[in-house]
């Protein structure tokens, strides 16, 4: 089992505790608000499913079908897990409409919302852990899972608090209005995850400044080189592609330009290990002006 996938099954096992204590929580206060928070822990538990399957996917190394691996199925898991969130916003909208209908007074609630503390700190003690291990492992499942429980830590505690503030003023309105307050902040997370992870599917480039980095270690390790150009990235889950056209002097021998080729690639894995570099070498009369120069 590969790291990934532990952090993985980590997250079902917190999320299924979560998910238990603000169930009871909502079942002992009838509070719309504490349905919002444990219908969205619902999504946290099937998010963690997705990207425990996904990651299992994600490490099938690759085969005549899938060349080149299958690391881009994160992507669609965070995909899957943003559809998953708007849905539960929805939910949550339907559920304020009909407390607003019927408000009715609170029962347990200072137990209630004791259950919907616990539960939140767990969330904040584990989110961070797998937006670290995310960002290590070069896992857009593991990165969305965190989020998504970073963004249910801050509605948790805006719940909470809201519905302290209704218990001791008695304004029964606060519940319904906290609710879609939370569901309108549940849409905006899973509309902001399914953007992100749709740009990976698209093969959008690594970010501005990895791309720099790659340009400067070319130019400084190819001595023997006249410049390269052409150069194009795209990430795919843990993965990043990069291919370019090195030119080298028309009388150069193919060893010596290998040569040239096995530097760049070390230099370029020493500092970014994830990456898959295809060079293209071509002679001198294929130079194009504002090629990367080699220094």
């Amino acid at each position: 089992m590969t790291s990934g996938e532990r952090f993985a099954l980590g997250s079902i096992v917190a999320g299924c505790l979560v998910l238990g204590l603000k169930g009871a929580a909502w079942w002992l206060t009838g509070s719309a608000a504490l349905y919002s928070d444990a219908l969205e822990s619902t999504v946290n538990v099937a998010a963690g499913l997705i990207a425990w399957i996904a990651l299992r996917f994600a490490a099938i190394p690759a085969d005549a079908n899938h060349p080149y691996g299958h690391s881009k199925v994160e992507f669609f898991a965070a995909v899957v897990e943003g559809v998953l969130i708007t849905v539960a916003a929805l939910l949550i909208f339907d559920h304020a409409w009909q407390t607003w209908s019927q408000l009715r007074p609170l029962e347990s609630p200072f137990r209630g919302i004791g259950l919907n503390v616990v539960a939140t700190a767990i969330n904040a003690v584990w989110s961070p852990v797998l937006i670290a291990a995310g960002r290590r492992l070069r896992s857009p499942a593991l990165a969305a899972d965190g989020r998504h429980l970073l963004a249910d830590v801050v509605t948790s505690v805006g719940i909470a608090a809201g519905l302290l503030l209704a218990v001791f003023t008695g304004r029964l309105i606060l519940d319904p209005l906290l609710a879609a307050a939370t569901g309108v902040y549940v849409l905006w997370s899973g509309i902001r995850m399914i953007s992100s992870s749709v740009s990976g599917l698209m093969d959008e480039a690594p970010e501005p400044a990895v791309v720099n980095r790659i340009r400067e270690l070319v130019a400084n390790s190819a001595a023997g080189a006249i410049e390269a150009h052409d150069l194009r990235t795209r990430h795919a889950g843990q993965l990043t592609f990069l291919e370019f056209h090195l030119v080298v002097p028309g009388g150069m021998t193919v060893a010596a330009a290998h040569q040239i080729c096995d530097r760049i690639e070390d230099a370029l894995k020493a500092e970014m290990a994830h990456l898959m570099i295809t060079i293209h070498v071509e002679p001198e009369e294929k130079a194009k002006q504002g090629g990367v120069p080699v220094l």
